[in-house]
């Protein structure tokens, strides 16, 4: 059996674009070039049919290397924690006040951007600390 060469990461949210443009902030991804034949996004949207304006929006890694990001609208809101979530590896490597500081900057950086800090789960015998947060709709996230 072959092995999967790539995968997509899909968010269900209310307003694809806006929630995508937050994580192209946060990974440094960037939204890709509109189809051809369109000078813009928002020129291909309005092309289509009235209920699929906006219905989804999509960003990528400018690298090549990380997955795509699919952001679909759906009509239901969230109700309950996410079964799946992003760990933001920005502390690898570091330990104690260090790491700290790091994942402080960065949660300062991203509540800028919209994102809401829920605690901080500091280090155990197991684990180095990590932040638990929620995007700009309210999908749980850690900053690592």
């Amino acid at each position: 059996m072959p092995s999967i060469k790539e995968f997509q990461v899909t968010f269900d949210c209310a307003q694809p674009e806006r929630v995508a443009r937050f994580w192209c902030e946060v990974l440094g991804y960037v939204v890709p070039p509109p189809p051809e034949g369109f000078a813009t996004w928002d020129e291909f949207h309005r092309s289509l049919p009235r209920e699929d304006q906006g219905a989804w929006f999509a960003c990528v890694d400018p690298s090549g290397v990380g997955p795509r990001l699919y952001f679909q609208r759906v009509p239901e809101g969230k109700v309950a924690k996410n079964r799946l979530h992003l760990d933001v590896r920005v502390g690898t490597g570091l330990v104690g006040e260090e790491r700290l500081a790091v994942l402080e900057a960065e949660c300062a950086r991203l509540v800028a951007l919209g994102a809401v800090r829920v605690r901080l789960m500091p280090a155990d015998d197991e684990n180095e600390s990590c932040i638990a947060m929620q995007d700009v709709e309210g999908n749980e996230f850690c900053l690592d």
